[in-house]
């Protein structure tokens, strides 16, 4: 039975890979590499937080965020150093506990998703077309010069889809 769930999932992982982007093996580390990881998902949503929290928390104009499924996400080390803390009511943030690295946050209320800081990682990597959100909270200092699209908040999609229960 285990042998024929394995091929079962060998075929889905290979008809997916000619089907859609599908990317095995997206690596990436923590800054000091204590803590490492892997995903092995196609990604399909990327943005750009201009949120005062992610904001403080990248040290940056924004933050930027892939979100994956939470069974493709895994530490390969260092889940040792990774400290974590409640930024807001629902959401949780995960960083390396050594050199302060953004590995990711998670909401409470879409337990299923993992939004791993998109700086952590390596190599080379085709996303999705980005958006910007939250940009009603955006610094001010900051001028958004593309041609992505712009929410003042979540996009109604995202928020039906994820956040629209609390």
């Amino acid at each position: 039975m285990e042998s024929e769930q394995r091929g079962i999932i060998f075929l889905l992982r290979h008809s997916l890979k000619t089907e859609t982007n599908w990317m095995d093996n997206i690596k990436g580390n923590c800054e000091c590499k204590k803590i490492s990881f892997e995903i092995n998902q196609a990604i399909k949503y990327f943005s750009h937080c201009h949120c005062s929290q992610c904001r403080k928390c990248h040290g940056s104009a924004f933050g930027s965020f892939i979100e994956v499924e939470k069974p493709l996400f895994k530490y390969h080390s260092g889940k040792k150093n990774i400290k974590s803390y409640m930024s807001s009511k629902y959401c949780k943030r995960k960083f390396c506990g050594i050199c302060g690295s953004n590995i990711m946050f998670f909401d409470e209320r879409n337990p299923e998703k993992y939004y791993v800081s998109a700086g952590a990682l390596d190599g080379k990597i085709s996303l999705p077309k980005a958006h910007h959100v939250f940009v009603g909270s955006k610094a001010s200092w900051y001028d958004i010069d593309d041609n992505l699209k712009q929410h003042l908040a979540y996009p109604s999609s995202y928020d039906d889809m994820r956040w629209n229960n609390g």
